[in-house]
């Protein structure tokens, strides 16, 4: 996700060869191509030196009245220039002089209704208007008015826009994932396509949220995901589709699909298995397959894009139809990183071993109105 000077955006997993995670990456960025190594609370902050770091959160809620809705919120870290070129700057330097541009994007789906509210900021790492930080035990992520705190009991999330706001408290039930290796996430065929990677696959979430003068108090469900590095996707990949997956078994899904520019799915596909417990197990692209069984052509921007999948994951016996909850879902994002895209709340069914299960989840479509034409 990227404009001429920025590049971003999600998720992915895979697993390849392990050596070292401090190189020194393209143009003097540090570089993800091994080992990360992480160690909480200190990995739930901010990465300085790779280009490219985002903090996402996505889930479904339902007031009391039944009232259903979906929502995402994403802080990027974009780096815009090499750690070394500090040494460059003039003396004394400018509190406005920065190397890290944030971004963020955040969204609303009434489902009951089929409206689809977004919102986005944009600023640099300075004079406090937008950074990360660690305290103490805790890591803070901030962009003007909206917030994230994670905290060793549980995330805050705070966004306020003229369309919609919430506040929500996110208490994970099960223990953090590591994506590919470790953490280790592999997206290409070298080393250092790659990404450092893990997630809160389930996270109790309470709050309250306004739509207008509208507040309703809310309940339900999310995901959160972490990840940075500097080269992440590997040449001659257009997109991907992205899938976090709640099922009714207490068990979760991450899945993402790689998509080639020639057609074709790229051999860093990849998914991840939790269960009951929090065990996680990686699944290699041929041990998967993502079929799309319908469609929808945005009336916004004319873009067609995929709005049904099966997704079948052989080792855990796994058959899921998933549909989107509304279909129109798409991102629009010409004040921030100028990029379109589909991220969108869906619903769940199918078979675990032949026994049916439920669910609900996530999913989010990249590289349909435009390919790529820059790195992560």
């Amino acid at each position: 996700m990227r404009n001429s000077t920025i590049f971003l955006l999600i998720s992915f997993a895979a697993a390849g060869v392990i050596s070292i995670v401090n190189a020194a990456g393209p143009a003097g960025y540090l570089s993800v191509t091994g080992p990360c190594n992480l160690e909480f609370p200190r990995d739930h902050g901010p990465h300085p030196g790779y280009r490219t770091e985002w903090w996402y959160y996505t889930g479904n809620l339902q007031a009391d009245s039944g009232e259903k809705y979906g929502f995402q919120l994403t802080f990027f870290r974009s780096q815009i220039s090499p750690s070394d070129d500090r040494q460059k700057w003039p003396q004394p330097t400018s509190a406005w002089r920065t190397q890290q541009v944030y971004l963020a994007h955040s969204a609303i789906t009434s489902i009951t209704e089929k409206r689809h509210l977004q919102a986005e900021l944009v600023s640099r790492e300075a004079l406090n208007m937008a950074g990360a930080n660690l305290i103490e035990d805790a890591a803070a992520i901030f962009l003007k008015n909206w917030s994230a705190l994670i905290g060793p009991d549980r995330h805050l999330l705070v966004v306020q826009s003229d369309r919609f706001s919430y506040e929500l408290a996110l208490t994970p039930e099960k223990p953090l994932v590591m994506h590919g290796i470790d953490g280790y996430s592999l997206k290409g065929s070298t080393a250092d396509r790659a990404s450092c990677y893990y997630s809160f696959t389930r996270l109790n979430t309470e709050g309250k949220l306004s739509i207008g003068e509208n507040v309703v108090a809310v309940k339900g469900s999310a995901w959160m995901d972490h990840e940075y590095g500097t080269d992440m996707l590997g040449p001659g990949l257009k997109g991907w589709d992205w899938f976090s997956l709640q099922l009714s078994d207490r068990t979760e899904v991450m899945a993402f699909i790689l998509r080639k520019e020639k057609g074709g799915i790229g051999p860093a596909s990849s998914a991840t298995v939790i269960g009951h417990q929090g065990q996680s197990r990686h699944i290699s692209n041929d041990e998967l397959v993502l079929t799309v069984r319908d469609t929808w052509k945005s009336p916004h921007t004319k873009v067609v894009y995929p709005a049904g999948w099966r997704l079948q994951i052989f080792p855990s016996l796994l058959d899921l139809s998933i549909t989107p909850n509304t279909a129109d879902q798409e991102m629009q994002t010409s004040g921030s990183t100028g990029v379109i895209y589909w991220e969108g709340s869906v619903s769940i069914e199918g078979t675990r071993d032949g026994q049916p299960v439920a669910g609900q989840g996530y999913v989010e479509l990249t590289g349909y109105a435009r390919p790529f034409e820059a790195p992560m």
